[in-house]
């Protein structure tokens, strides 16, 4: 599911549930099965900076549970819509953001990365690039930000580059889990997983040494391609 997937869904559940108690009723027992995106890539495709298992791994069986988590959460709060009953709201609602933020996050995770040999690690792209060193004073202060930020999350976490639309400057936050710490207002357009199960089979503890690697597999093109649809919707 990408951003203008998932933007989309979200405008056609509100005008879905904005019109009858008969039509809610329906939709409630027809709810939307988020599926697993497929990899754009095969799973050695970033080898040698992340080693197939690895993505093997992540995305067939991580990414997995995120989704189907979501249908779950998801299942549970229409079935506490039908029936009126609320009592475990707050529980679902929880598993809903974080499964959630799972499904979205590693959705746009597989496809800010490209195999070295088409595109990843390549030159910035000229509109990313000025943008970059507007926000950051230069390309390099950019990156020396963001590895520090995946470096220093505490515990399970992402290091995000978000566009600020209110005034369009580009800034770096971190995501504890995958939505803990999350703003409104920004929008996310490139971001690194830094959960041990990303990185742990190749490089154990030594989150630095995945984070310096990582950069050799970002595809550019892409990054700004989010960047051009965050700030032109």
């Amino acid at each position: 599911m990408n951003r203008r997937q998932f933007v989309e869904f979200g405008l056609a559940a509100a005008t879905a549930f904005a019109v009858s108690p008969t039509a809610m009723a329906k939709n409630n027992a027809q709810q939307t099965q988020h599926v697993l995106p497929p990899l754009p890539y095969p799973y050695d495709a970033l080898e040698p900076y992340i080693d197939a298992k690895t993505m093997e791994i992540h995305h067939s069986k991580h990414h997995q549970a995120y989704v189907d988590g979501l249908n779950k959460a998801e299942a549970e709060l229409a079935k506490a819509r039908a029936g009126g009953d609320y009592s475990t709201v707050e529980y679902w609602s929880k598993k809903a953001a974080f499964n959630g933020g799972g499904h979205f996050l590693h959705s746009m995770f597989w496809e800010i990365m490209a195999a070295p040999t088409k595109g990843g690690g390549s030159k910035i792209p000229p509109r990313l690039e000025s943008a970059l060193k507007d926000s950051f004073g230069s390309v390099e202060a950019f990156r020396a930000h963001f590895s520090a930020a995946a470096a220093a999350v505490e515990g399970s976490g992402w290091a995000l580059l978000h566009v600020r639309p209110n005034d369009g400057r580009l800034i770096v936050l971190q995501a504890e889990n995958q939505h803990k710490l999350s703003p409104w207002g920004v929008v996310p357009i490139m971001g690194l997983d830094v959960w041990e199960h990303a990185y742990y089979l190749k490089y154990q503890n030594r989150r630095a040494d995945y984070i310096k690697a990582w950069w050799n597999v970002v595809n550019w093109e892409k990054v700004e391609d989010n960047y051009i649809r965050a700030i032109t919707h």
